[in-house]
């Protein structure tokens, strides 16, 4: 059962994708002389997102701590990351700020072109000049005020527990110094896992909004040290809510 509800729900959302992005290039062409900072077609994603989510079956995401994330603020925005639906998720908060992706989705039809239709971010995991000019893209956007979000971990979890924290969320936070806003997501893992292609059944994916903190407010400067303090307040809210689970 679970092998043919996930071959409808792929087909059901590839055909969405390619569907509506026929009509996103049409916007993207129209507003691209006055769209500088590409945020129409942004907008347009998180729209589709949540439209996506109303029609998967069996998908219901429940969203806490909207309120946490002011509209007039900067931030870096930072997740654990357990599925690839946690972007989906992530999308449906309607924020305005820039994906960082893994350089491996440029090259893939519809994601890759919605990448640089958006102008989001990309960086080449195994090369270090690739993370410097990301940064330095990252920096720039958080300098003209627009939000950025990274996935501190860089992959997916294999147990559902948040790894590593590596350092370039937060070297960012601390170089344009701005908060970083923490997202907790529990229960997409157990829709989709890693390296999982089948579809299981039907369950609740909780979106946590934390309140935003400011690098200076840990009594550290050091971008290493402030991950394993966000990873901690994170591991910890993921916690209470399995527990509430």
């Amino acid at each position: 059962m679970d092998l043919l509800r996930s071959i409808f729900i792929w087909f059901e959302g590839i055909t969405f994708l390619v569907v509506f992005f026929l009509v996103n290039f049409l916007i993207w062409l129209v507003v691209l002389p006055f769209d500088k900072k590409r945020m129409v077609i942004h907008t347009l994603i998180g729209w589709q997102s949540m439209l996506l989510v109303r029609i998967i079956p069996g998908l219901k995401v429940t969203i806490h701590g909207k309120e946490n994330a002011l509209k007039n603020v900067t931030y870096v925005i930072i997740s654990n990351h357990l599925s690839l639906i946690d972007i989906l998720a992530i999308n449906t908060l309607g924020l305005r700020f820039k994906w960082v992706s893994k350089i491996e989705n440029s090259s893939v039809p519809v994601l890759g072109w919605y990448l640089r239709m958006a102008d989001y971010l990309t960086v080449d995991r195994l090369d270090d000049d690739s993370k410097s000019g990301m940064l330095a893209r990252a920096l720039e956007f958080l300098r003209e005020g627009t939000s950025v979000m990274i996935f501190p971990e860089g992959t997916r979890s294999a147990d559902n527990n948040p790894g590593f924290f590596k350092r370039g969320a937060f070297q960012l936070a601390i170089s344009a110094a701005v908060p970083i806003l923490p997202l907790v997501i529990e229960g997409t893992a157990d829709i989709l896992p890693k390296h999982g292609r089948i579809i299981r059944g039907s369950h609740r994916v909780r979106l946590k909004v934390l309140e935003p903190r400011r690098p200076e407010g840990f009594g550290t400067a050091d971008p290493l040290e402030l991950g394993l303090k966000f990873r901690s307040l994170i591991t910890s809210e993921l916690e209470q809510m399995r527990k509430e689970n």
